[in-house]
Parts: structure tokens; C-alpha cells; sequence
């Protein structure tokens, strides 16, 4: 399984944000990884969309490695910020687009 940590580390530090999802950013293939791919999509964010489905030890890996039950699952500059509700509810208070913003990444309509 260290393979598959090495690899998740290596996509996580190697790109800005990246989404480990259920399918692709073109194609969700269930409803929360949908909602989170909507949310970046609104902010105009450029991001690296993973398909667990794609990979068994990649669907059990990254949870694995985050200690996060669930998928889809959002790193931010290496750091992990969560899955689904907890993005929605950080979009929702601006949380997050605060974040993108601390983080050095701009985000569409942000003052």
C-alpha cells in the first residue's frame, strides 16, 4: 500500500488543489463529488480532478491516507480541507474562497 501513498503524496504536493472524486470533473459519477466540482467550477479554480473509481487501492488509499471515511475529498496546497459538507458549508460562509484567497490562489468575483 506505500505505493499508493507515494503516489496520493506525490499528486497532492505536485498541483494547487486537487479533488479526489467519484469520476471526473467532466463527468461526476455521484452526487457529492458533483456538488464540489460545481462549487470550484463557480470560483473559476484550476484543479486536478482524481477518479477514485478508476482504482481500488486509490478508493481505499486516499482514505487511507486523509483518515477521511468518505470521497470526494479536497487538498488544498497539500493541506486536506474535507469532503463534501464540510466544503459546501465553507463555500457558503466565504470560509473557503478566504482560504483559496490566504493560500495565494485567486477565485472568481472575490473583492
Amino acid at each position: 500500500m506505500s505505493g499508493i501513498h507515494e503516489m496520493i503524496d506525490g499528486e497532492v504536493k505536485g498541483s494547487d488543489i486537487v479533488l479526489f472524486m467519484k469520476g471526473t470533473p467532466q463527468f461526476p459519477q455521484c452526487g457529492f463529488s458533483g456538488q464540489v466540482v460545481q462549487i470550484l467550477d463557480y470560483l473559476g479554480l484550476q484543479y486536478k480532478g482524481i477518479n477514485v473509481l478508476a482504482d481500488a487501492d486509490l478508493r481505499q488509499g486516499i482514505k487511507d491516507y486523509s483518515n477521511w471515511p468518505t470521497i470526494p475529498q479536497l487538498y488544498i496546497k497539500g493541506e486536506f480541507v474535507g469532503g463534501c459538507d464540510i466544503i459546501k458549508e465553507m463555500f457558503q460562509s466565504g470560509e473557503l474562497q478566504d482560504h483559496l484567497q490566504e493560500q495565494g490562489i485567486s477565485v472568481r468575483g472575490a473583492a
